[in-house]
């Protein structure tokens, strides 16, 4: 049997409402990634870094737009878009007025991925 795993969205287990463990729920072991779909008006993504665990984010536009927003610039985000963030810059998304679907994969550079349980 091949080492293969699929599934869709709704098979993802889900966090805080609008976050899914997409790296969970497939097994992946060498960094984090969640399905991020945030509707539009939804202002609660929260404002932050990852400067205690040094880990960089990529976030991959599935979906619809969202605005991010660091140090005082913004960057218009749509389909098809990606963007990375350092650990120790402080981040905050905003959904676009048709909400957005983010993949946000994660990872710690130099050092072994530890899943959360």
């Amino acid at each position: 049997m091949p080492d293969v795993t699929v599934k869709t969205f709704d098979e993802l287990d889900n966090y805080g409402g609008q976050f899914l463990y997409a790296g969970k729920g497939l097994g992946v072991t060498a960094w984090g990634m969640n399905v991020e779909r945030l509707p539009a008006g939804w202002s609660e993504y929260p404002h932050h870094d990852h400067a205690e665990d040094g880990q960089e984010e990529v976030y991959v536009v599935i979906d619809g737009k969202a605005v991010l927003e660091a140090d005082g610039e913004r960057w218009e985000l749509e389909r098809g878009m990606l963007a990375r963030v350092g650990a120790g810059q402080k981040r905050k998304i905003t959904p676009g007025e048709d909400g957005v679907t983010l993949l946000a994969i994660g990872g710690t550079p130099g050092k072994p991925f530890e899943p959360r349980s």
